[in-house]
């Protein structure tokens, strides 16, 4: 069999067709009422980000529903909440502002997608807006929206994400500290079982103490 690569926007174009107007006069320059609600209710979104070389990276962000704030039509602001401190997404912000969002709410099947241009900031007002249990955030990313649409449901259909019946047990697969501990492990030398209850312990706590 031979492998076809398409590496133009005709040759892919003729393989897959175009899409229907609608498809297309969606997107919209600003936030309306619609996506301004959607955002209002999502308790999760996945950024998306490169480097200026354009290595990709995809970061989750979730908090409560409402956690990214809405200021006008046209600018989002959201809060940076302690993490692993790798900071991936905000280093590549400064190498190249452009982001793409994508916003779930649990039980819709349809999405949200934002794109724009995104930029540090520390603003005392929107931190104090941000703050949980008293902890403000340290920084956050304004984005300044240039593209925003409703996605359809199939790929949630397809995956049955909010499907109760689909859940998966979590005791398929090791404890995090386990998995880690082996991936980053020499091959002759792997972690004892009191490494990986003293890791796995470690993350339960940063889990209960650091959210915020």
């Amino acid at each position: 069999m031979t492998t076809t690569v398409y590496s133009s926007a005709e040759a892919l174009r003729a393989a897959l067709g175009h899409p229907m107007e609608l498809a297309v006069r969606k997107a919209l320059p600003t936030l309306d009422k619609y996506c301004r609600a959607f955002i209002e209710r999502s308790p999760f979104m996945s950024l998306g980000t490169s480097s200026a070389a354009g290595k990709a990276d995809v970061s989750p962000r979730g908090d409560q529903p409402g956690f990214v704030l809405v200021l006008d039509d046209n600018t989002l602001f959201i809060p940076e909440r302690p993490g692993n401190a790798r900071y991936d997404s905000l280093l590549n912000i400064i190498d190249n502002p452009h982001v793409g969002l994508l916003f779930f709410v649990p039980g819709f099947e349809d999405m949200l997608r934002v794109n724009g241009r995104a930029e540090l900031v520390h603003e005392p007002t929107l931190m104090a807006r941000c703050a949980v249990n008293g902890k403000e955030p340290k920084i956050g990313i304004r984005v300044t929206v240039e593209e925003a649409y409703l996605h359809c449901a199939k790929a949630v259909k397809r995956s049955r994400l909010w499907d109760p019946a689909a859940r998966r047990e979590r005791g398929e697969l090791p404890t995090l500290g386990k998995m880690i501990l082996e991936q980053t492990a020499a091959a002759d030398a792997p972690p004892s079982p009191d490494t990986v209850d003293a890791v796995d312990a470690l993350i339960e706590d940063n889990y209960r103490t650091t959210l915020y």
